[in-house]
């Protein structure tokens, strides 16, 4: 029985889940020389595209941070015009998608196999962003400085025409000369008015004390003189 069991081994059948892992290493290569091969193929087309519009790109100023004008590379690689538009290849890999991302959804701008037309469309795209630009930035610059130079200007003049029409101060004090001297001599009336007042009742008080202090001690004062 010991010197059967080599023999079973032997003849055993051979294990298919070996040959299944090695089939799938095999597909997954050809599938991933097939991606490499895709996305080559991609990234020539539009680096075609690229050189077509690199007269374009060569216009627009370096200060507008806006554009990119970069191919990208990954899974599927994509030429950026901006952060939202850019140009890929459609899924039969000879078609142009000139699209845009927006809060409704991607948005189809241009789509062809040929190269020409989407190089006006991203020409057309482009222009429209720099337009958008310099519409931005046309209104009229207003200077706050000038403005507040302009409103002091007017105050200066008018202060000087109220300067011009002003009474001299010699004027106002001839003028107001009888104020200023009736006031004193109302003063002086009340105050001499007062005085004779306080008086008066200081006479009347004496006098009714002294009256009282007669007729409680008349008969005192009167018996003495007596």
């Amino acid at each position: 029985m010991a010197f059967d069991r080599p023999d079973r081994v032997k003849n055993a059948p051979k294990s298919t889940l070996v040959d299944a892992v090695r089939d799938i290493k095999i597909a997954s290569a050809e599938r991933g020389d097939i991606v490499v091969d895709m996305k080559e193929a991609d990234r020539a087309r539009l680096e075609l595209l690229a050189q077509e519009l690199k007269p374009v790109f060569d216009e627009v100023p370096l200060s507008d941070e806006r554009f990119d004008f970069a191919i990208s590379s990954g899974l599927q690689p994509r030429l950026w015009i901006d952060a939202t538009a850019h140009v890929m290849m459609g899924k039969d890999r000879r078609q142009y998608r000139f699209v845009r991302d927006s809060r409704l959804g991607r948005l189809t701008l241009a789509e062809g196999t040929e190269i020409e037309p989407i190089v006006q469309a991203v020409t057309k795209y482009i222009a429209e962003r720099i337009y958008e630009r310099e519409l931005a930035f046309a209104g009229d610059d207003i200077s706050y400085r000038e403005q507040a130079g302009d409103d002091e200007a007017p105050q200066t003049d008018k202060a000087e025409a109220d300067e011009s029409t002003a009474i001299p101060a010699g004027d106002v004090r001839q003028e107001k000369g009888s104020d200023v001297e009736e006031v004193p001599m109302a003063a002086k009336d009340r105050a001499s008015k007062t005085s004779a007042s306080r008086i008066g009742w200081f006479l009347i008080a004496l006098f009714v004390i002294g009256g009282t202090f007669l007729l409680a001690y008349r008969d005192a004062i009167f018996g003495t003189i007596s």
